[in-house]
């Protein structure tokens, strides 16, 4: 699923100061007098003609689609995790590159700080035990080797945090990015194929032909290196999950935000879901996920299939925006009751546009697995 470049397009375009896209700039999150935006002011509109639309299914081809999209308005590079040191202190971590297309196509400038492309990078670190959230932003042209996607081996950046490919079969990342006080250096290695979310790769936002994505997940990614909490250096092992997904589209003027679940089950298998949500309350059709099975294979998952109940909220001290905290997700079919708990109830990204990541823990009810996994929720 993952829509959420379009509102960094916008937040790029008017609220950014012209001078900050000159270099990299990290940031703790908006100007402290600057109103966030919300779900419905970004996503409403129509695209520039000429950017590519995810109109129809397409042949995805690995590892070359694991690259960059050049002609679609949007992409990113999702990566979150749920990791442990020897010890048994228990990290979450967002590291995700933004990629935004000014224009369809690029064009020629004589300086050499023209381009017509924009990325912005997220980065945040949850220590469970030290009760800390930690994040920062960053934004740069795509310019002067300042930020960029590309290159064999791959190699996505923003000044000095990456995403480097180190190996094409398994397909395996390492992951760097560093702030004053929250280091990672992670080695990745995927355990799984790449699923296709959707049909067949193609996930549909709503009826309006284009208001759609092709999204590929890789869940489950072995992760091993080091964590920097504050002062203190650990050595951790987890899990990791990819998200990717490029596109030209918008919400629908009626749809205001969502709610996303990746989650890796102690019995092997992965899902996700997201929940779109109306302004009237009511849950959209166009909800969909993905359940993957212990031996890769995977389907589709429905809007009717999946039942969601927020069990209590939490509100934030800091932007006052009141969350699900709790969640009771069950989907029948597949004999799976999930109780979803935030490892800290404070892991709001205080970013330009404001909204709810971070590491949760998956109980089983009846039965069902435990495990672990990242919950994202936009629009509240």
């Amino acid at each position: 699923m993952r829509i959420r470049v379009i509102v960094f397009l916008v937040v790029l375009l008017l609220l950014i100061p012209p001078l900050f896209l000159l270099a990299g700039r990290s940031l703790a999150g908006p100007a402290e007098k600057e109103k966030p935006m919300s779900v419905g002011e970004v996503l409403g509109g129509t695209p520039a003609e000429g950017f590519s639309r995810a109109l129809v299914p397409r042949s995805f081809r690995f590892p070359e689609d694991h690259g960059a999209h050049h002609g679609f308005r949007n992409e990113w590079w999702y990566f979150t995790g749920n990791l442990q040191a020897i010890d048994g202190r228990h990290f979450g971590y967002q590291l995700t590159f933004f990629r935004v297309a000014l224009t369809p196509q690029e064009v020629k400038r004589s300086s050499h700080w023209g381009t017509n492309e924009i990325f912005m990078a997220h980065f945040a670190l949850t220590d469970v035990q030290g009760k800390q959230f930690r994040f920062a932003q960053r934004y740069s042209r795509a310019a002067l080797g300042l930020s960029g996607a590309g290159g064999k081996p791959l190699s996505i950046w923003l000044e000095d945090w990456t995403a480097r490919e180190t190996a094409s079969h398994p397909w395996s990342m390492q992951l760097t990015a560093s702030e004053a006080d929250m280091v990672v250096n992670l080695d990745l290695q995927s355990l799984t194929p790449e699923i296709l979310n959707g049909e067949g790769g193609l996930s549909r936002k709503s009826a309006t032909p284009g208001n759609a994505s092709y999204y590929y997940s890789m869940p489950r990614m072995r992760t091993s290196g080091t964590i920097r909490s504050g002062k203190d250096t650990f050595k951790v092992s987890g899990l990791s999950w990819l998200d990717r997904e490029w596109s030209t589209s918008a919400l629908e003027a009626n749809q205001v935000g969502w709610d996303w679940f990746a989650l890796q089950l102690d019995d092997g298998r992965d899902l996700m879901f997201y929940r779109l949500r109306r302004k009237d309350g009511s849950v959209d059709p166009f909800s969909a996920g993905t359940l993957v099975n212990a031996d890769g294979s995977s389907r589709a998952l429905n809007s009717n299939e999946v039942r969601l109940e927020v069990v209590s909220w939490w509100t934030s001290p800091s932007s006052g925006s009141r969350y699900p905290s709790v969640w009771r997700l069950q989907v029948p079919g597949s004999q799976l009751d999930l109780r979803i708990t935030p490892r800290l109830e404070d892991q709001e990204l205080m970013a330009n546009f404001r909204y709810w990541e971070g590491a949760v823990a998956v109980e089983g009810v009846g039965g069902a697995p435990k495990g672990s996994g990242y919950l994202e929720m936009t629009g509240y």
